[in-house]
């Protein structure tokens, strides 16, 4: 165990609202050691955005983490070398430019067929039936899974993501995790020969002619669709409440005063729909004062950094007009999130200004409850009940 000062927390609370806690720690023990959490928390944006690239010390390679045990060992729990060829297969399948010229346009039309599918009701829970359903659409056709409904991944999403947060260690939570696991194998399995007779953009497709090993290409799938599933659908839907209780800055953004983009660089800095990062300490380690043992478990709180005073003033405020360079929304070192490019298209680019424009008076229903946020390693809206047409 690191000699990190110790903090206790409520794990409901901290799931319920993590950044009071974090702010505490940010003041008084920015490293610290969560009993709750069995881990040493570093939550000052600086202290992260350097020992993350101290990949020697504080390594992704975890054989007996959750997302190893639970998903398989893909790219994300690698280091050095083996990272660097798997990410160089993966990555073109959707880089900046691959986004541009293949994914962007489909983005648009499945966006705007989901719109079409309950545009005329004037009433939705916005999670649902726009976030989730974007997020699922496009994640179908980028996995190369497209054979599957989109609740299905977004089920999937969602029992992998509590099974690697599992870290109070609940059976029901595990089982669900393999039972997702076992769903996309065989959904993969159904896909492969279809992929290998003709083949397409697709990241099943790519990694496969790459000659990448199959059970590589299954478990970056299922790292795929673990973090690609819920990010962007809780970066929509937390953003679309974030707009419609922020009236002047939804203002700025429908007047064009400040890009959609720009909302979501803010939402995400704001509320980080991915939270933290998990490490392991490869070798005994010093840093500001604390002294980490070898196989410690450290977490890189995203979440924290993106609320640092040092880099953002009045940090709580929800304000589209800041600059959000300093923030870790997608990490920072080798690990950078490869999915980056492609989430900033669909949810900046799309999902965000087409809602607006096609959905006139948008505003939450106010006779529903209010809406609540959960989670801490992952977190966004549970719903986003809303109504629109004549008030």
């Amino acid at each position: 165990m690191s000699s990190a000062p110790t903090v206790n927390i409520d794990p409901a609370a901290f799931w319920a609202n993590p950044y009071p806690t974090l702010a505490r720690m940010r003041q008084s023990t920015p490293i610290c050691f969560v009993p709750e959490l069995g881990a040493t928390l570093i939550t000052r944006r600086d202290d992260i955005h350097t020992c993350e690239k101290n990949v020697a010390v504080f390594s992704s390679d975890q054989p007996d983490g959750l997302m190893n045990v639970l998903m398989g060992r893909n790219m994300m729990r690698k280091d050095a070398e083996e990272h660097r060829q798997e990410r160089f297969v993966y990555y073109p399948a959707i880089s900046p430019r691959k986004v541009e010229q293949v994914w962007a346009t489909l983005f648009e039309d499945l966006t705007d067929t989901v719109l079409t599918n309950f545009q005329q009701s004037g009433s939705a829970d916005l999670v649902p039936h726009y976030a989730t359903a974007v997020s699922g659409e496009a994640l179908k056709a980028i996995t190369g899974l497209t054979q599957v409904w989109f609740q299905d991944l977004d089920a999937w999403s969602q029992a992998m993501i509590d099974g690697v947060a599992n870290y109070t260690n609940d059976p029901s939570v595990a089982s669900r995790c393999h039972s997702a696991t076992a769903a996309i194998d065989a959904a993969i399995s159904e896909r492969l020969p279809q992929v290998k007779q003709v083949p397409d953009y697709s990241l099943l497709s790519v990694m496969t002619e790459s000659g990448m090993p199959e059970e590589m290409v299954r478990a970056n799938i299922k790292l795929t669709i673990s973090g690609g599933q819920n990010e962007p659908r809780d970066a929509i839907a937390g953003a679309i409440w974030a707009l419609l209780t922020h009236s002047d800055q939804l203002a700025l953004a429908v007047s064009g005063k400040v890009s959609w983009l720009q909302v979501f660089e803010e939402y995400c800095r704001w509320i980080a729909p991915i939270g933290m990062s998990p490490r392991r300490i490869a070798t005994e380690h010093s840093y500001e004062g604390v002294t980490f043992e070898p196989e410690d478990r450290v977490f890189f709180m995203f979440n924290s950094a993106n609320r640092d005073e040092k880099h953002f003033d009045a940090p709580d405020t929800f304000d589209v007009t800041r600059d959000t360079t300093a923030s870790l929304t997608f990490g920072a070192g080798p690990h950078f999130c490869a999915g980056a490019a492609a989430s900033r298209s669909l949810v900046g680019n799309v999902a965000l200004p087409k809602l607006f424009e096609r959905l006139d008076g948008l505003r939450l229903d106010a006779m529903a409850p209010p809406v609540e946020f959960g989670g801490w390693a992952f977190r966004g809206p549970l719903t986003v009940p809303t109504i629109w047409g004549q008030s």
